[in-house]
């Protein structure tokens, strides 16, 4: 068996493998790229190439910079934005988001669109009680329409306007693939809002996270917190001092949950001093009354003062479980209390999913505090083994509370990579890990966060693929399967020729990448191209559309195996909608390109 056939053998298990979906992509990503050094189709340098790969770092990178929009909160405020323009219909939050996902490819490549837009598309899809199974691939094929707006959209853009100069003299312009791009952008929309929710699986993913848009609404409900709690101080020279607690109270309208005097914490206290603080629940508008009359302070906890926001960008709330064993058993706790330790004021606490009221109590296994306070000090529960924190702070802080500080920043690095990828100034990779680092070096992200951003199942997927392209490729496998079918219509119409181009680099695009395509179908083409007499041009630009058609598979590119995982996607979900799509590609470009570039 030769090595072109060997290699196409191996090529063809990997997919049924895939199809067959019992065993993990990664698994079978990585046997097949042994298998084929085994059989010494590639040596061990190629079998390790994609670890090296710029593709490789270019997609850590991105989803770095993923991360930081959305830990500043910019993703967060994007799929408001988006989510109150789509509203709820079918249609139109899928149109949004397949334009959005299509303006932004053009800027920063297939790629780096799918992976920053992932989490803006799952916030707008639960926005409209959507799956996000429903959204994500039309995403990742907005992508690759919207890569043939510009030059910059896809190495594969670069690498035809290459050919086209060498061949020609005349490359394309920045632009000009638009001319073809926008129609198969307009159609890919339209076939999806019109046969998607037919075409399109519904699944759970494992790997999104929890939604928590109305986590305070949730936290209120579920902690009764209709009626804040409030601390009034004692001020030096306060009408107070002298009084005892319940003199000071009286008939207010008002729940007396405890008095601190010092570490001493009762109901009531005889002799109020300066200093001591009581802790009542109620309407804020009595409290107030109240502080006047008894000229007491309210204290102003945790930047919360009074009836204050229990999000935002400073504070925010938390559940936490005292676990077995913890050293906070036996200590006293109550709603009002603000904790030495961290100055996080407890809201509430319950007991066997019961609101133990407003009263001190011993805190014991299993009892649950809603407690509320600074970022900073709530994160630092999640280090805390006397606790078990109930959710995310991370998470529930880039859902829920708005734009952080660091927002400005991160839009800078976005915006600074955006123009280096528009501009060429530096190649995309570089332009990729400039933005990384600065998110990190501008305290956007730590780089804990930086590493655990990054999809490491989709990188080992993409790298261990790789060989698989160069084996093909090398071993003459591409060359068997495309020489006898360029053969066969040398002869024949140039429509005849563009439309076995296109199925010919479409087929070998849905199982390597769609770079390796067209520099083995380039030669080839430009060959066919002169026998039949045709400009090269309209034929290369053919090639380019049938390499971005990479719809049937989730290995075609890698925006479709960004969208796998969170989408909960397996291998032949694609086909549906992508044979549709790459349908009405093959119609519209076979008959648009030789009216915009003459054959």
């Amino acid at each position: 068996m030769s090595d072109a056939t060997l290699s196409l053998v191996i090529l063809g298990v990997t997919v049924a493998l895939f199809i067959w979906n019992r065993l993990p992509v990664g698994i079978v990503a990585i046997s097949s790229a042994l298998a084929l050094y085994f059989f010494d189709l590639i040596d061990v340098d190629t079998l390790t190439s994609g670890l090296g790969a710029s593709v490789i770092a270019f997609i850590a990178a991105l989803f770095v910079v993923s991360e930081g929009l959305e830990a500043s909160g910019i993703t967060g405020w994007v799929g408001g934005l988006m989510s109150r323009a789509a509203g709820t219909s079918r249609a139109r939050v899928i149109g949004s988001i397949m334009l959005l996902g299509a303006i932004l490819s053009a800027l920063i490549t297939v790629n780096g669109a799918a992976a920053a837009l992932v989490p803006v598309t799952v916030a707008i899809a639960r926005h409209a009680s959507m799956s996000p199974s429903r959204v994500l691939i039309p995403l990742a094929y907005a992508a690759s329409a919207g890569a043939l707006l510009t030059l910059s959209g896809s190495p594969v853009n670069v690498i035809i306007d290459e050919a086209a100069g060498d061949y020609t003299g005349n490359g394309f312009g920045f632009f000009e693939f638009a001319l073809i791009g926008a129609p198969l952008l307009v159609v890919t929309v339209l076939v999806t809002v019109v046969l998607g929710h037919r075409l399109l699986p519904v699944r759970e993913s494992t790997s999104l996270p929890a939604d928590f848009r109305n986590y305070v609404g949730t936290i209120v409900d579920h902690y009764g917190l209709d009626q804040l709690v409030y601390r009034l101080r004692v001020e030096a020279g306060s009408a107070s001092v002298g009084r005892s607690t319940r003199q000071v109270v009286g008939d207010a309208a008002l729940t007396l949950i405890a008095t601190e005097q010092g570490p001493r914490v009762a109901d009531d206290v005889a002799e109020l001093g300066d200093g001591d603080v009581i802790v009542v629940s109620g309407p804020g508008a009595i409290v107030e009354s109240l502080a006047r009359e008894a000229s007491l302070t309210i204290e102003d906890v945790a930047g919360r003062r009074g009836g204050g926001r229990l999000l935002g960008r400073d504070v925010g709330i938390s559940e936490v479980v005292v676990p077995p064993r913890s050293e906070w058993i036996g200590t006293q706790a109550f709603p009002g209390m603000v904790r030495p330790d961290d100055g996080l004021l407890v809201l509430s606490i319950r007991r066997r999913n019961k609101d133990v009221g407003a009263r001190v109590v011993e805190l014991t296994e299993g009892d649950t505090m809603l407690v509320h306070g600074p970022w900073t000090a709530i994160d630092a529960l999640a280090d805390d083994r006397r606790v078990l924190v109930v959710e995310s702070s991370e998470q529930v802080r880039r859902q829920a509370a708005g734009l952080g500080r660091t927002a400005p920043r991160a839009a800078v690095i976005l915006v600074a990579m955006i123009v280096l990828l528009a501009t060429g100034v530096v190649p995309p990779v570089v332009a990729g890990l400039l933005a990384a680092v600065a998110m990190v070096l501008s305290r956007v992200l730590t780089s804990e966060h930086a590493y655990r951003a990054i999809s490491w199942p989709t990188l080992v997927l993409i790298a261990a693929l790789i060989p698989m392209s160069t084996a093909v490729s090398d071993s003459g496998g591409a060359d068997m399967v495309a020489k006898p079918i360029v053969d066969l219509v040398a002869d024949h119409s140039p429509y005849v020729l563009l439309l076995t181009l296109f199925v010919l680099t479409a087929a070998l695009g849905q199982f390597i990448s769609n770079a390796a395509t067209v520099l083995i179908v380039i030669p080839i083409a430009v060959s066919a191209a002169t026998d039949v007499g045709v400009d090269p041009r309209p034929v290369l630009m053919l090639v380019c559309v049938a390499a971005a058609a990479a719809f049937l598979t989730p290995i075609g590119t890698p925006a479709n195996m960004i969208v796998m995982n969170p989408g909960g996607y397996r291998f032949g979900d694609y086909w549906r909608l992508g044979a549709v799509i790459m349908v009405c590609w093959l119609a519209i470009s076979t008959v648009l390109i030789p009216l915009i570039w003459p054959l």
